[in-house]
């Protein structure tokens, strides 16, 4: 038996964070694809908040933990993954920083632009799931769309700023989150900057197969939902 267990859902970008992470740092693991079967009573005794990726790993407190994040900080810390997830102080710093805003600022943008294009459930709350016209439901998602460019920058004015990777010469886990982010955007053809695209470039070829794979389910599934029409 694998030393860590991964749900998973193989369309998603917060998935497939994780997924390049165990690859890319050669971890003992077992991936489980729970499409069709979250939210069941038995998935969620172990995980109440219903959500993926979710590691199952003996050394935690509960047995489970759920944010991609949240994932790649413990493994890194567990496992000594210093060139993941520096141990200097500052440096730890900018990397927490950029996972961080794109949690809190990026992503929401990002799921409100391209959710409806994808067929996932958008959040209680937001324009999209309120009983208005498909009309202004659009706008709300264009509006968002439109948003983008302004965080997507951040990362090239700061947490970048000259370098290739946020990590510096080799990708941390915050790069992970970032790039894995950046391929929901091709569902609805964003016009990426140059040097968006020439980053993701260079994190796939930087990370090989690690990348490669898990990038496969979510294009695939991208590619699917936009033969379909959705």
């Amino acid at each position: 038996m694998a030393t860590h267990t991964l749900n998973i859902l193989k369309p998603s970008v917060n998935n497939m964070t994780t997924r390049i992470f165990v690859r890319a740092a050669g971890l003992d693991f077992e991936e489980t694809d729970v499409w069709g079967n979250k939210s069941t009573p038995e998935f969620l005794a172990k995980d109440p908040a219903d959500l993926t990726p979710l590691l199952e790993e003996a050394g935690l407190p509960k047995g489970t933990l759920w944010e991609s994040c949240a994932i790649m900080q413990y493994l890194c810390n567990k496992h000594g993954l210093d060139r993941f997830y520096p141990t200097d102080p500052g440096e730890r710093a900018m990397v927490d920083s950029a996972m961080f805003y794109l949690i809190g600022t990026l992503y929401p943008l990002v799921a409100r632009a391209t959710y409806p294009m994808l067929g996932f459930a958008q959040y209680p709350g937001e324009v999209a799931t309120a009983d208005v016209s498909d009309e202004l439901k659009e706008k709300a998602r264009q509006d968002a769309e439109d948003a983008l460019a302004g965080p997507i920058d951040v990362y090239r004015a700061f947490f970048l700023d000259g370098k290739q990777f946020i990590g510096g010469d080799t990708p941390s886990i915050a790069d992970m989150r970032f790039a894995a982010t950046l391929e929901f955007l091709r569902a609805i053809d964003y016009d990426f900057p140059a040097w968006a695209e020439e980053y993701m470039a260079a994190m796939e070829s930087a990370l090989g197969d690690a990348y490669s794979e898990p990038a496969a389910d979510v294009r695939g599934y991208i590619d699917y939902v936009r033969s379909q029409g959705a």
